[in-house]
């Protein structure tokens, strides 16, 4: 399966930044893109380095504006389209949310970010209610996909529910960089640990892994940092977490990646760890703590 990935700077111009995202998303259609995934949040900048309640303003609901306007593109260039939003669910209940839009335009299913983080210059529990959709592929004309969102990257079990439940790729709209006061040597094994796990993800279900990551530097506006420089390197790894693609870490970037999700098939074959697993020694993993 073709599949186009698209990392761009984001300013505070949201209507440049969705103008520049269809025409990428036109252009990976153009190179036969069957599937196109967006970074996290990619209409706006990544708000969420402050605790503004202004910000609340720019939440929309699904469906929604942004689902018409991207449902309209994706039934016009016959595409699946994978979109995060910043959603209203109601009056004082709002979601990081991943819509998935069917190549006639339709929404084939939503996801809302599980793990929610809440970090210098990550403040999203003061915004997100963590999801209540449950680790489930949408199903789609190109595939299950089972899309997940950034802070779910860093959790095995997301990518291992997903994949039991029959994804056949793990998809993770992204917004990760370095904050300014992060010294070289430790924005490199932050990078590493990132593209670590993502990759083990891939090889411990035998899985296509897609993720793409928002790139350029975004300013705090409280001023109490220096922001952060998103780190791009926005990548798709094989079943045994092989590099099919990556993107660089200091510019904008749109990629179309031939994936044989048929491959997977026989990666578990010689590797089973599905198999292998001993369900019957597991209840452990539902504890918060054991000691």
């Amino acid at each position: 399966m073709k599949t186009g990935i698209i990392q761009q700077a984001n300013t505070s111009d949201r209507e440049a930044n969705i103008a520049r995202l269809e025409k990428s998303i036109r252009s990976c259609a153009q190179q036969g893109a069957q599937l196109v995934v967006l970074q996290e949040l990619h209409n706006d900048l990544y708000f969420c380095q402050t605790e503004n309640p202004a910000c609340f303003d720019m939440a929309e609901p699904v469906p929604g504006p942004s689902t018409e306007r991207f449902g309209r593109l994706a039934g016009e260039l016959g595409i699946v389209l994978t979109l995060s939003l910043f959603e209203k669910r109601s009056p004082g209940l709002y979601h990081n949310t991943a819509v998935v839009l069917e190549k006639d335009g339709s929404i084939a299913g939503t996801y809302r970010k599980m793990h929610i983080p809440d970090d210098p210059a990550y403040y999203e529990k003061f915004y997100f209610t963590p999801g209540d959709t449950g680790f489930k592929p949408i199903a789609t004309s190109v595939g299950n996909l089972g899309v997940l969102v950034c802070w779910d990257q860093w959790f095995p079990e997301a990518a291992r529910l997903m994949a039991l439940q029959g994804a056949d790729c793990l998809i993770y709209p992204t917004a990760i960089g370095w904050e300014s006061s992060d010294a070289a040597d430790e924005q490199q094994r932050q990078l590493d640990a990132w593209r670590t796990i993502q990759r083990g993800h891939a090889i411990a279900n035998g899985l296509p892994v897609i993720t793409v990551n928002r790139i350029g530097h975004e300013p705090d506006l409280s001023g109490h940092t220096g922001g952060i420089h998103f780190w791009g390197n926005s990548f798709v790894a094989g079943p045994q977490g092989e590099l099919l693609s990556e993107l660089p870490d200091n510019e904008e970037a749109v990629k179309v990646i031939d994936i044989d999700f048929t491959h997977s098939e026989s990666v578990r074959r010689w590797w089973p760890f599905l198999r292998d697993r001993r369900i019957d020694a597991f209840e452990g993993l539902t504890k918060r703590f054991l000691a």
